[in-house]
């Protein structure tokens, strides 16, 4: 071959390799050294390119044209668990080669196909000089959604460089010296400082300059001014102590969250070792956002009526699409979304008590499912109910007819603020759910003891509870019985599995995608619910208490010894499906649709599709450990 051949070669190799991932983030050199590397080897339909039987791979590969199936071999092999299509641009074995061992998979060509192979030695050796494909070799996932939350931002790169961006470390937010004075300050000295350096937020240190507490603006009048209180005393009796506080390396994001959920004004940001770097406000971080959060905040907690409530509701959703638009990770945006419709389902059920005669009866407003698990997204309805402790047996026919009155009341307010009533009738003014905690017990129980098809939905609905309003304890106290009378019934765990694994991951054989009539993906039925099913029946039997999906997996993977890297790869598997979800239902509310959980996978971009393929493969794995522990 002549040196021009083999440039030409060489350069039709790196034209290809820049369309995928992670060679177009690669070092220059790095992918240079690919290229010049890489063999193209022709594989016929049919043929097997790797196999067990072959020992450690000496050659790492890339799908060039064709299509290659993974089948996993071995005692574990599973009928439709154990494969998945590769196409262009996809690598294999990852794990394998990395590790110096035969692989678990047999890749066969399904298609007459080509592939780019490079010796063990070069793959090894890419390994150590480029940072970027060692990360996508370790963290793959990981790696891939990191590219499409900044594929995301150049996307909306106008509209995010107008707003700013919520990602921004906390330490840059920090534009000055805090204001701090020991606890033993007289008040009257430190007043004086605040007013001097004209600023709402002091804050008291220790002697090494750890916080421990603070006092605002808009503590001076019921704590100083109405109360009389003398300032001669030291501030330390004033304060109020154990303030909130981050990390410099936390985002805006994060400081949002913790204003949001907390409903404080300011947050102490701390270095590495504690010591007090300075103070963010919400007025910081309104600059990064059209809609500001204390305006939310503030429009939830003073709202007169439903009427106000419905600006505040949509306000909650016009931020989401923002922190959509800026690329913030799906977990954190549940999160984010949960904890502002928490506060505006609070003041409902505020401005019901006030028409409600309620005083004495001990109660809980709960939510059930996504709302339960702290996963609401931009499109749901109402899944909630109560729990109640009456006293006197006699009592609870009219006390009930009193929670149901009062429910029936908040049931309307929330769909007058966007949050339909749930078409299953899943309410707290159906009479079914509005249960002392004796009766919800019975009523888990009777699922548990007679795991019947309808049993079995509603442990899948109801066992994703927590308790929003009211007297946390009775939900504490079901959790803590539902957890041990579970964890001892193995036969209903293993019917559980069952049910969860009666939707199978939309991945095809030959195609990539498995889609309905339409051309589209439930990403709800089809793709989060998978993730969601597992990670409740892994909880429920290992006893870990959190009702959301991400930490239920990530607890009970500790207790069952599974890797932190495995479940990594799961969690953010599930977290890219919901942010697929909120973009779907972003983009339908642009064009003033209804927004729904649907996605066309053609519509995706290469890089998304790939994600989507991967993320689905972890749930397919994830369903497997499913299958192979209750042997299903």
């Amino acid at each position: 071959m002549t040196a021009i051949a083999a440039d030409l070669l060489v350069g039709a190799s790196t034209d290809f390799l820049r369309n995928f991932s992670p060679f177009n983030r690669m070092e220059p050199e790095a992918l240079a050294f690919v290229a010049e590397r890489a063999v193209l080897a022709f594989h016929p339909r049919g043929s097997d390119i790797l196999t067990t039987e072959m020992g450690v791979p000496r050659h790492f590969y890339i799908v060039q044209r064709g299509k290659v199936q993974a089948r996993q071999t071995g005692p574990t092999a599973v009928t439709e668990y154990a494969s998945l299509t590769l196409g262009p641009g996809e690598c294999f074995p990852i794990g394998a080669i990395s590790a110096q061992r035969p692989s678990t998979n047999a890749y066969v060509a399904v298609e007459d196909s080509f592939c780019f192979q490079i010796t063990d030695e070069d793959f090894l050796q890419l390994m150590q000089m480029s940072p970027v494909f060692h990360l996508f070799c370790t963290q793959y996932i990981a790696s891939l959604l990191n590219q499409s939350r900044q594929q995301l931002q150049t996307t909306f790169s106008q509209r995010a460089a107008e707003q700013q961006t919520m990602t921004t470390p906390l330490g840059q937010l920090v534009k000055r010296e805090p204001v701090c004075v020991g606890p033993y300050t007289p008040t009257r000295a430190a007043l004086e400082q605040m007013n001097a350096q004209h600023i709402g937020c002091l804050v008291i240190v220790d002697d090494e300059n750890h916080p421990v507490g603070v006092l605002t603006q808009s503590d001076l009048l019921p704590r100083v001014i109405l109360a009389g209180f003398d300032l001669e005393r030291p501030i330390g009796e004033l304060m109020t102590a154990n303030p909130h506080q981050l990390a410099a390396t936390a985002s805006a994001y994060d400081a949002a969250l913790e204003m949001a959920t907390h409903g404080v004004r300011h947050l102490l940001v701390v270095d590495a070792e504690g010591r007090i770097k300075g103070v963010v406000s919400e007025r910081d971080l309104f600059s990064l956002q059209r809609i500001s959060l204390r305006q939310i905040r503030a429009g939830i907690e003073n709202a007169p009526d439903v009427g106000a409530l419905q600006r505040a509701s949509k306000d909650i959703r016009q931020l989401a699409l923002n922190l959509i638009a800026q690329g913030i990770g799906a977990e954190q945006l549940t999160q984010f979304i949960s904890a502002l419709n928490d506060a505006l389902t609070r003041r409902v059920i505020q401005l019901a008590l006030e028409r409600h005669d309620l005083v004495g009866i001990d109660f809980g407003w709960m939510a059930f499912g996504s709302e339960g698990r702290h996963e609401q997204t931009l499109s749901t309805d109402q899944d909630n109910g109560i729990i109640w402790r009456c006293p006197e047996i006699e009592a609870v026919g009219p006390i009930r007819q009193r929670l149901i009155a009062f429910a029936r009341d908040v049931n309307t307010g929330l769909a007058e603020c966007g949050f339909p009533l749930c078409k299953g009738n899943i309410m707290a003014s159906t009479p079914e759910l509005c249960l002392t905690l004796d009766e919800w017990k019975s009523r888990f129980g009777s699922w548990i003891r007679e795991p019947v098809p309808e049993a079995l939905l509603n442990a899948s609905i109801f066992f994703d509870f927590r308790v929003l309003y009211g007297n946390e304890r009775l939900g504490d106290q079901l959790r803590t019985w539902l957890n041990k009378i579970v964890r001892g019934n193995s036969a209903f765990l293993r019917m559980m599995a069952g049910n969860a694994l009666q939707v199978a991951p939309p991945l095809g054989r030959l195609r990539d995608f498995v889609v309905e009539d339409d051309g589209t993906i439930d990403l709800k039925k089809s793709g989060a619910r998978l993730f969601v099913d597992v990670a409740r029946i892994l909880a429920l039997r290992t006893g870990v208490d959190s009702s959301s999906t991400a930490q239920r997996l990530r607890q009970a993977s500790v207790k069952m010894g599974v890797s932190a890297d495995e479940v990594a790869a799961i969690i953010d598997g599930f977290h890219f499906v919901q942010l697929l979800r909120l973009r779907a239902q972003h983009l339908e509310s642009e064009n003033d649709g209804q927004a729904d959980n649907r996605v066309d996978p053609d519509s995706l971009n290469e890089l998304d599709r790939r994600i989507l393929k991967e993320s689905f493969r972890q749930a397919r794995k994830l369903q497997l450990r499913l299958k192979l522990d209750y042997q299903l």
